[in-house]
């Protein structure tokens, strides 16, 4: 990955409310003063977006996500574009517009580079602002009295004072930039080979691989009783495997991965882990899910403690929850909008526009999804992926079961046994990786006890 600055303003910096006072006001003076004659749409309506939609960004995405001033920043070039066109420049017209219209791209173009970090300046932000702004101010030299002009002048003020609000990130931290997700950092450093795999198997269900394995439970029943012991109550096997499963991604953090819009990402430490609850159990209780955040450096005592905080939540509360709220709305919409309201979301999403608070409270998107059939009392299932959302992993157990056992000097033991299934999108990492990785896990799983021990080393996936 490149290495570039990342630049932000922040809302608690004074100049950042005078950039977005600045486009308020240009949107206002220009509904005010807006002049007869002219095309609506291309001097009224796209300006106001325009300075509207980058106050907007600054002010509530500017911290992580002011490179995203660059959509209306390219709204405003075609804006000056069409005033230029507009203007009457003889038997030569046809040629400078041509020429604007080249300019007009690479002052947008030259300005996504530096809001993105690629240009380190973001002083030559103020001749980018300028140029248009002083070429409109030479086409009306003999109408500097037009009031249209106050809302240009306003709009080219808040880009200028845009630089003195500028600031730059520490050096050595990540921030998001164009082609990442709210959900996820897209990986940029994959072999061609595995950047086109997504294309050829583009649907999750069809990228499925399924894997099955039986656990010996001896020293985790041993250390789960112990857990009990200091005070974590309903302490059990999921919290465990849980544990065990973030420790595992220390070490080999492509687990953590996931597909959308036939484009790699990874999670980085959100480990976005969900979990499908009932309120009874009893057959006429509705399911809702959680949605739990961990890290990989959570030990089993704050897995406990995060997932029983989520699960509290939803059991002592009369209040339905945030994914069952949404889904109520979604049934309200008659069946052929739904279709379409369905479609909608499919393609927000493919494009990573859906909103982050649909992000959060969909179960189709994380990191992993547990479900404990043992509960149940029943085997465990190969449950499948779903085609919606990002989820590239569910892992099923089952109930204990005992087995007879002949030792190595003939005699026969008993032993006791959860069996684990696993359903895999394999376009996340190759067929070596994840069975390093479940080596790791079951080593992890026969040995709960290394999980106390604090984490010495945390793999990034990319840097």
């Amino acid at each position: 990955m490149e290495k570039r600055k990342s630049f932000y303003v922040s809302p608690k910096n004074g100049l950042t409310w005078l950039v977005v006072l600045c486009m308020v006001c240009s949107a206002v003076a220009r509904v005010l003063f807006g002049e007869k004659g002219i095309d609506v749409w291309s001097q009224i309506v796209l300006p106001i977006a325009a300075v509207l939609l980058y106050g907007a960004i600054c002010l509530f995405s500017g911290k992580e996500r002011f490179y995203k001033t660059a959509i209306p920043f390219w709204m405003i070039c075609i804006y000056y574009g069409f005033v230029f066109t507009g203007c009457d420049f003889g038997d030569h017209d046809k040629m400078i517009d041509v020429l604007y219209a080249v300019a007009m791209f690479f002052i947008a173009v030259i300005y996504t580079q530096i809001t993105c970090g690629k240009i380190p300046a973001s002083s030559l932000i103020i001749p980018l602002a300028a140029a248009p702004f002083g070429a409109l101010l030479y086409l009306e030299r003999d109408n500097w009295q037009s009031p249209v002009l106050l809302a240009d002048a306003l709009m080219a003020l808040g880009l200028v004072l845009v630089v003195f609000a500028i600031r730059v990130h520490p050096a050595g931290e990540y921030h998001p930039t164009w082609g990442d997700r709210p959900d996820g950092r897209r990986i940029r450093s994959e072999p061609p080979i595995n950047q086109i795999g997504p294309y050829l198997m583009w649907t999750r269900c069809a990228s499925m691989n399924l894997f099955a394995d039986a656990i010996e439970i001896s020293n985790a029943e041993r250390y789960i009783r112990q857990k009990r012991r200091e005070g974590l109550t309903s302490f059990g096997m999921m919290h465990v495997m849980l544990a065990a499963y973030c420790r595992a991604l220390c070490k080999y953090p492509g687990l953590n991965r996931f597909i959308s819009g036939q484009k790699l990402y990874t999670h980085g430490d959100d480990i976005q882990f969900c979990l499908t609850v009932k309120k009874d159990m009893s057959t006429d209780s509705p399911d809702t899910v959680i949605k739990v955040h961990l890290t990989p450096t959570d030990t089993p005592e704050d897995v406990y403690n995060k997932i029983n905080k989520e699960v509290e939540i939803v059991k002592n509360t009369p209040l339905d929850s945030s994914l069952d709220n949404t889904a109520n709305l979604l049934t309200m919409i008659p069946g052929v909008f739904l279709k379409f309201t369905v479609w909608l979301l499919r393609l927000l999403d493919y494009f990573g526009l859906l909103p982050k608070f649909l992000l959060e409270v969909s179960p189709f998107h994380g990191s992993v999804y547990f479900t404990s059939m043992g509960s149940l009392g029943i085997p465990p299932v190969f449950h499948h992926l779903y085609d919606f959302g990002n989820m590239p992993m569910f892992v099923s157990f089952g109930c204990k079961r005992r087995a007879l056992e002949v030792q190595e000097d003939g005699s026969v033991v008993q032993k006791k046994y959860v069996d684990i299934k696993i359903s895999t999108d394999e376009r996340i990492v190759d067929g070596f990786y994840y069975a390093t990785f479940f080596k790791h896990y079951k080593h992890l799983l026969l040995r709960p006890e290394i999980l106390d021990t604090p984490v010495e080393e945390v793999k990034q996936d990319v840097d």
